[in-house]
């Protein structure tokens, strides 16, 4: 299934996306969170006719430094014994179509195509990989929006990684979906009809699969229903810049489409 969270003329909602392909899709609503028994209520809209929002409410997103190899190549790094993980405030997280704003604070700006991994009902506390599998609910697409200059000049990632809206996440959550090797696509450009291929991955080529990460940071901190783990991206991160659109788009997920623009 395919839950969303969205906003309609009446209010916001929890819905379910039903439909096939990218085109005349439509949202039903439910009655409880995405983690409870379903519950439609019978209302539905066109999805061209509400506005998507994050599809989930997080306590914190667990990013995953350096999870591919050819990323970490790019700046010159060796891949990580164990997992590298930092925080991502819940105030960075934006939804489809929502604007990345370029912080005055930063001269280049990057993004990062990222399968995310949603934590379900159960949460997870020191759970091991079959106990990791049970505790995922679905995945959806993140963009780990980076202040790369600041990433290079800072001993810790906080303020790089930490600005409002530098963490697009959408468009809805996928459950039941094997992740074992999905393309991962990434394009950035001004004219939808010209966009430029950034990145170009594979989950198969993560150093860290996905239980091995969920298992990990639940040995760090408590999951919570709602978090998220960014779980890497692949090479071919490069500058976003005002007036540019960002395209992420994950086999079997859909597309997260995001503008760029000057806080100034």
């Amino acid at each position: 299934m395919r839950f969303a969270r969205f906003v309609h003329a009446g209010g916001v909602s929890f819905g379910v996306v039903e439909g096939d392909g990218s085109s005349g899709l439509t949202i039903a609503e439910i009655g409880s969170l995405p983690f409870e028994k379903v519950q439609f209520t019978g209302q539905r809209w066109a999805l061209a006719d509400v506005r998507l929002l994050a599809p989930i409410f997080s306590s914190k997103v667990i990013g995953v430094g350096r999870n591919y190899a050819d990323h970490a190549a790019e700046f010159g790094n060796e891949v990580p014994k164990e997992p590298l993980i930092f925080i991502k405030p819940s105030t960075s997280v934006i939804g489809p179509n929502d604007a990345i704003r370029l912080p005055p604070q930063s001269q280049r700006v990057e993004e990062e195509a990222e399968l995310a991994v949603v934590i379900g009902a159960t949460g997870a506390r020191r759970v091991d990989r079959a106990g990791a599998e049970r505790a995922i609910f679905g995945y959806t697409i993140g963009n780990d929006v980076t202040a790369r200059d600041l990433q290079r000049s800072d001993p810790q990632w906080t303020r790089a990684k930490g600005f409002d809206s530098f963490c697009p996440i959408g468009p809805w959550i996928v459950t039941d979906l094997d992740v074992s090797d999905l393309e991962i696509r990434c394009e950035v450009g001004r004219n939808p009809e010209a966009m430029e291929v950034r990145q170009i991955g594979r989950t198969k080529d993560m150093v860290f699969d996905v239980p091995t990460l969920v298992s990990y940071v639940s040995h760090v901190m408590t999951l919570l229903p709602g978090d998220i783990i960014l779980t890497g991206t692949p090479a071919g991160v490069s500058e976003l810049t005002a007036g540019d659109t960002c395209s992420i788009a994950i086999q079997g997920i859909g597309e997260l489409r995001n503008p760029v623009v000057s806080l100034e």
